[in-house]
């Protein structure tokens, strides 16, 4: 069947379509009569419109249409109304009848793709043999045939177990020649494709510095673009990230529904990103938005889908398109070309990206490369006629030409593009708090990494250790390196991920931490105390310090005793406290007050003791008292604060209402202030039937309606001791219920005068107890406040900066829509007070209500959606878990200046070894004391690791080495140190804090050892910075010089450095050999 429509020259459609249906049926495709033109398209492979289905899931490609259920096959032509082809058709007529153009306008550049999730239906093993090692097997393949084609890679963990247990010695050669001349592209370079929503910026920096080392040791290349493009949302801070790797573009794709049209309509798709108000223009990045098509391209999949767990032998795949014969060629050719002239018109520029691929494609990149190659050759036979030449291309050809047009381009500021809605109904914001669990394991094993890496440096370079083998040290950071970097996968940590792979999550996890922990005990196995000999039931305690400044803090133990006599290194007493646990009433949790400078250790030693008589010197830890309150049953109404108990420190007194047992109001005693603060857990009721509308599920919130009360009775506790006052509240889902489904466990240090406890003083820290969960229910925890908020709440982006979140009021889904991730910490705030937030792991946030800010939890869901629970793509979580928050309050001089070291301590608390005093020490060992590693408070020691890398930091040398292949029996220099710096403030957010700080790497490293010189780097450490000249893009607004300015830093003379608000310095530090 073949429509026809007629044209004028003014590009009016004229009504006679029969006689025109009638002419190109029986002759030509263009049939000319007198100033009009009569065109005819066949059917086929037309693309399909944008269709939003009720399960929005994993779009493809970012756009409309649903990944994972493959892209329907092309959509006939009789079943698309012909007016969708009129720009088509309008551009073609007008071609004809005005004359061909001397040359084409439209450059249309074909970058071919897999979008291969490390990690989403199927584990990282099950799709390595179902199709990601034909992909790479058949690409390089295919590209050594024919120099015309390209290709971009992406996800390194796949490349890399590609590349050390699949390639032969043959492909690795072709693999080399093709990055050399440039038509296999590595872009982006990480480990994964990250999230940007519930992602630390430290462990986003981690994937991306574990890829490009790599990169960079076996090709001596650098990614230069970024390909974020199923990321479900995008954050202001990545551009600040990739800006400072090194790369000139960046591509994104998921962004709100109705911005992207906006878009589109005003050709706004591209832009100059300028993600951090604080740094200069050095640091913004041209930023590039997938239009609607997203990162697919449906109707040009010839391979099918791919069949797990193993390609058939056969070769026949499901999904196959009709190959390109000379019947179907032409149209094939209507149909990209109508692709290309929709896309033409929102961007400014006469150059087309269109990304080619899609979920899991090229596994068979013969019969791709085949019949595009077809086509494109169609296309460009016809080039002057119809205006539009295509090329293969890699997404720097793209780019390039783009940037030597020279147009001037729109500024877009620090805003983020988040929440991400795919339409109206559907606010995918229930990610945020999905598997919370996972997320919870994610960051402590983040953590744990920080830690083990800078205590391993600390150890390998101060002096030879027989004991321990820098190499097999290395390998188990390795191990935890590359999980916390393969979790970061936007399919990982965001919990949309089937059942089986979440397991693989874990699992990686458990043992890259187990690796961890062996390598931190065999390092303070020299540390221990020496002792005289066995003393059965008493055991060491090694306190390691991972920050780079002096911390007073409370570490917590459990031990089986309530008597306990603990000791420092020096055998003094230690203040300490010792109380009933919460969670195991035959245990005790021992507290201990300690005080560790900076990336250093305390020693303390731990046995039981009977009580002292009255002439005994024997110290012994005090024994905190208890004070029950009984059940109290949830009040619907009614006159509350009538009877409070205060519990206080020497910065907060919290006061508790005896008649409901919840908390009622703090006093701050900086500033004499006193607000009503109450605290409740609370459900949404999900929506779980597909055939009804949308649905909660692992990605979208959808609730039925507002929270709702998820408990009737709760019972409180007031545990108090010297050190710690513990409030204990348990809700109870039902008054009779034995057990609860909630609890509270608010913690107050007492500082003791001769300590340095600000931190410590000024928050209450506070852990929850959630689950299990009844199906398809929200939980969340609920602050209510009488501070004057306007529903103006702030959250963070990734833990490096925050935005402001006003509360909107859209039409359809409003609760959902308000959420947004909280990675790190959040505020409300009026005139007189704010409070903050800070939390361990990712969560969703938003305020509802004004003086609200109410935190999802965790979430247990179930629907009846057939493709979801065939894929067990389901989140019936029903384990319990224990968030934790800390909450600071105060006016914003006294918590703009807290915020940000509070949330560090939490992120990095000390970390806490223990060893049983019958164990026998190894000979020569003993206390060693170490010289402190201190940094000004307004400067975080972000990273301090030894990589392992084996290229030489002078590029020539480096590219001369790996032409010489002498790379493979290279050594890991282990006296090469990473050593990352951020500036944690804001410009103008503190008078003192956020003024540049002048940091003397020699003396602050000189407890390391000697240092011998300092190199500065780019993020991920593969470039020289003084060498590192990224692309200049014209702007239509001046660049703000805030900072440092926006040329390259000049070659360190010396060890001085100067660090400005929110930067973030990278450099390679050579200490001297033993």
């Amino acid at each position: 069947m073949v429509f026809g429509v007629w044209l004028k020259a003014d590009g009016l459609e004229t009504p006679d379509g029969a006689e025109c249906y009638k002419a190109v049926s029986e002759g030509p495709r263009l049939h000319r009569s007198g100033d009009s033109l009569c065109v005819g398209v066949t059917p086929g492979l037309l693309p399909a419109p944008a269709t939003k289905g009720q399960w929005p899931h994993r779009l493809a490609g970012g756009g409309a249409l649903q990944a994972g259920r493959r892209p329907p096959a092309p959509v006939l032509a009789e079943e698309m109304e012909p007016r969708g082809w009129l720009p088509l058709l309008l551009r073609l007529g007008l071609i004809c009848l005005l004359g061909a153009p001397s040359e084409p306008r439209l450059r249309v550049f074909v970058v071919p793709h897999s979008h291969m999730d490390v990690g989403w239906l199927h584990t990282v093993q099950e799709s390595m043999q179902a199709y990601v090692t034909n992909v790479y097997n058949t690409v390089v393949e295919e590209l050594t045939l024919e120099k015309k084609r390209r290709f971009i890679a992406v996800e390194q963990e796949y490349f890399r177990l590609w590349w050390d247990g699949v390639a032969s010695d043959k492909q690795k050669g072709q693999v080399r020649q093709l990055v050399s001349e440039g038509r296999l592209e590595f872009v982006l370079g990480g480990q994964v494709m990250h999230d940007e929503a519930v992602t630390h910026f430290d462990d986003q920096i981690l994937q991306l510095t574990e890829g490009h080392g790599f990169l960079y040791e076996t090709f001596g290349i650098r990614p230069q673009f970024s390909w974020q493009v199923d990321p479900f949302g995008a954050s202001a801070t990545t551009p600040t990230l990739f800006a400072l790797a090194g790369f000139n573009a960046h591509v994104i794709s998921r962004i709100n529904y109705n911005l992207k049209e906006a878009m589109q309509d005003n050709q706004q798709l591209q832009f100059v990103w300028r993600g951090s108000r604080s740094l200069s223009a050095q640091q913004e990045i041209f930023t590039h938005v997938l239009d609607k098509f997203g990162y697919c391209s449906e109707g040009f999949y010839w391979d099918g889908e791919p069949i797990f767990p193993h390609p058939p032998e056969n070769g026949w795949y499901p999904s196959m398109q009709f190959p390109v014969t000379w019947e179907r060629l032409q149209s094939f050719v209507e149909a990209v070309l109508y692709n290309v002239w929709v896309r033409a018109a929102w961007f400014q520029t006469p150059h087309v990206l269109w990304p080619w691929g899609c979920d899991r494609q090229f596994f068979n990149a013969s019969l791709q490369f085949a019949n595009m190659d077809r086509v494109l050759e169609q296309v460009n036979k016809f080039a002057y006629q119809h205006g539009v030449s295509m090329e293969y291309a890699t997404l720097g050809g793209y780019f390039r030409a783009v940037h030597a047009h020279q147009l001037s381009w729109p500024v877009r500021d620090q805003r983020d593009f988040l929440p991400y809605s795919s339409d109206m109904h559907h606010a995918w914001t229930g990610f945020y708090a999905s598997r919370s669990g996972l997320k919870a394991l994610a960051r402590r094993a983040s953590a744990l990494l920080y830690a083990g890496e800078s205590m391993f440096t600390r150890h390998v370079l101060l002096a030879p250790h027989p004991h321990l083998d820098p190499a097999w040290g290395l390998q188990q950071l390795q191990q935890l390196r590359w999980a916390v970097s393969e979790v970061q996968h936007h399919d990982a940590i965001t919990g949309t991920h089937a059942l089986e792979v979440g397991d693989m999550f874990v699992e990686h996890l458990s043992s890259g931490m187990q690796g961890v922990h062996t390598l931190m005990a065999s390092i303070i196995q020299d540390r221990s105390p020496a002792q005289s000999g066995p003393e059965p039931g008493g055991r060491f305690a090694v306190v390691y310090n991972p920050l780079a400044w002096t911390v007073t803090t409370i570490i917590t133990l459990t031990v089986d005793f309530p008597n306990v006599s603990i000791t420092d290194e020096s055998g003094r007493p230690v203040p300490a406290q010792v109380q009933r646990s919460k969670e195991v009433p035959s245990a005790y949790d021992l507290h201990v007050l300690t005080t560790i400078p900076g990336l250093s250790y305390r020693h303390y030693s731990i046995h039981p003791s009977r009580r002292p008589q009255e002439d005994t010197l024997e110290p012994v830890t005090s024994l905190a008292s208890s004070r029950q309150f009984g059940h109290r049953p949830r009040r619907r109404g009614g006159p509350v604060g009538g009877s409070l108990v205060p519990v206080e420190n020497d910065c907060y007194t919290v006061f508790l209402d005896k008649d409901t047992n919840l908390m009622h109001s703090i006093w701050e005693r900086w500033s004499n202030q006193t607000v009503q603060v109450t605290q409740s857990f609370m459900e949404y009721h999900a929506k779980s039937d597909f055939d009804q509308g949308p649905i909660s599920d692992n990605y979208v919130f959808r609730p039925s309606g507002r929270a709702k009360p998820a408990w009737e009775a709760v019972r409180m506790e007031i545990v108090a001791g010297p050190l710690v006052t513990e409030i204990r509240q348990e809700f109870y889902r039902e008054v009779d219920d034995r057990e609860p489904t909630f609890a509270i466990y608010s913690r107050l240090a007492h500082r003791p005068q001769s300590s340095d406890g600000e931190l410590l003083c000024h928050r209450i820290e506070q852990e929850y107890r959630v689950g299990p969960l009844e199906l398809n229910r929200e939980a969340i925890l609920r602050t209510s406040t009488d501070l004057n908020t306007g529903r103006v709440l702030y959250s963070d982006n990734n833990g490096y900066q925050m935005q402001r979140r006003p509360y909107r009021n859209y039409t359809n889904n409003i609760i959902a829509q308000n959420y947004y991730p909280m990675v790190q910490s959040a505020f409300i705030q009026d005139r007189r007070s704010r409070l903050v937030l800070l939390s361990e792991q990712a969560h969703g946030v938003s305020s509802q209500g004004n003086g609200q800010v109410e935190v999802m939890l965790h979430r247990r869901l179930w629907n009846n959606d057939k493709w979801a629970v065939e894929n067990d793509l389901t989140l019936n979580d029903s384990s319990v878990v224990h968030p934790v928050l800390w909450l600071l309050l105060g006016p914003w001089t006294l918590t703009s200046g807290l915020r940000q070291r509070s949330g560090l301590a939490l992120q990095h608390r000390p970390v806490v070894m223990l060893r049983e005093m019958n164990e026998t020490a190894r000979r020569g060992s003993g206390f060693k004391l170490q010289e402190a590693v201190t940094l000004p408070s307004s400067i975080h020691l972000q990273i301090l690791s030894i990589p392992g890398w084996k290229y030489s930091s002078n590029h020539t040398e480096h590219l001369q080495t790996l032409q010489k292949d002498r790379n493979r029996a290279a050594k890991a220099d282990v006296r090469r140190v990473l050593l990352r710096l951020q500036h944690l403030y804001e410009v103008e957010q503190d008078p003192v804090l956020s003024q540049p700080v002048t940091v003397n790497l020699q003396s602050v490293l000189q407890g390391l050892g000697s240092v011998v010189s300092v190199e500065e780097r780019s993020l991920t450490g593969t470039w020289d910075v003084r060498k590192m000249h990224r692309w200049t893009w014209s702007t239509r607004d001046p660049p703000r010089h805030r900072g440092k300015s926006s040329s390259p830093s000049p070659p360190l003379g010396g060890p001085n450095i100067t660090i400005y608000p929110k930067e973030i310095r990278t450099f390679f530090i050579h200490f001297q050999e033993w």
